[in-house]
């Protein structure tokens, strides 16, 4: 069905779901992986705030790639414990939703899978998420959790009782 899926991650314990069911659908379809993680441009935010400190500019981006590294590493033993094969990509945009979907186009990707989250009230309608921005601009389908709850956890849910009248 599938043969290559994109994985972005943020290092949320709600991508890391979404990461994790994933890897379960690419185990079943026979497919391999690529996780990607998006860094902003640095350069732009330090150089639009006036400050140019070349040493606090390397410092902030080692931190943001090691952070990419930590949260694709997630990734990356996550697919080896399910034994299907894994890339990982750390992009730089300032738009995420572009980084992906650029990624899926430059890596052959057939779908994405990603956690989407939600917002309420005046954020919902000024910040669009990133999975929806995704959903608008891939020309592959998106696969998005929202209540990311497995089949397993939902058995261990109960109903509740009722009481005979």
């Amino acid at each position: 069905m599938f043969k290559h899926i994109l994985m972005p991650t943020d290092g949320s314990a709600h991508s890391e779901k979404a990461i994790e069911r994933g890897i379960e659908l690419a185990k079943l379809c026979g497919s391999k992986v690529t996780g990607i993680h998006v860094v902003p441009d640095y350069r732009l935010m330090i150089a639009y705030e006036g400050s140019i400190d070349p040493a606090t500019q390397e410092k902030v981006e080692v931190e943001a790639r090691e952070r990419a590294a930590s949260f694709l590493d997630f990734v990356k033993k996550t697919a080896d414990a399910a034994s299907v094969p894994c890339d990982t990509v750390v992009a730089t945009n300032d738009h995420p939703y572009d980084a992906i979907v650029n990624a899926a186009v430059d890596h052959g990707c057939d779908l994405i899978v990603m956690t989407a989250r939600t917002r309420k009230g005046l954020s919902a309608m000024l910040l669009k998420s990133e999975s929806t921005h995704v959903l608008h601009r891939a020309s592959i389908p998106v696969l998005t959790f929202r209540a990311i709850v497995s089949a397993d956890e939902a058995k261990k849910v109960k109903s509740p009782s009722t009481k005979a009248a």
